[in-house]
């Protein structure tokens, strides 16, 4: 049986994809309350959790930006135009974080306050990268 879709149907991610789109937020989300911890405690520590969050939310976020590129030039003229969008922001959230992660691997002491700076630049990004992802794509076809 073939399914068909409406033109201006929205279609989902794919499974694959949305699991990886699902480890930015979280982790750079982590990494900037790790950040406001460091900057009420002063505790070494803490900015060394930043550090490792921002590398994981950097290797989950090349993943779906690459993913995303990919369906970029996959798809037809109908959907570009958010799916441009989409790979902009996430291309921005991942330059962002690897200036954060750049910045996280100086002193302690001298990341503040660029690295909380950053750290909510890079977790208002993955949220709206997220937001983008998961409400889905027009197909502008019927399949």
């Amino acid at each position: 049986m073939v399914a068909l879709s409406s033109p201006g149907a929205l279609r989902p991610l794919h499974p694959l994809h949305a699991i990886l789109l699902a480890f930015p937020l979280p982790l750079f989300l982590g990494a900037l309350l790790s950040d406001l911890a460091y900057r009420s405690t002063f505790h070494v520590q803490w900015a060394n959790f930043s550090s490792w969050l921002i590398a994981g939310g950097l290797v989950g976020g090349g993943f779906a930006a690459l993913w995303a590129l990919v369906n970029l030039f996959r798809r037809g003229t109908a959907s570009k135009g958010r799916l441009a969008v989409y790979f902009l922001v996430l291309l921005a959230m991942w330059v962002l974080g690897f200036v954060n992660a750049l910045v996280h691997a100086k002193d302690a002491w001298a990341t503040m306050p660029e690295s909380l700076y950053l750290s909510v630049i890079a977790t208002l990004l993955a949220l709206v990268a997220a937001w983008i992802g998961y409400s889905g794509f027009r197909t502008g076809e019927v399949t």
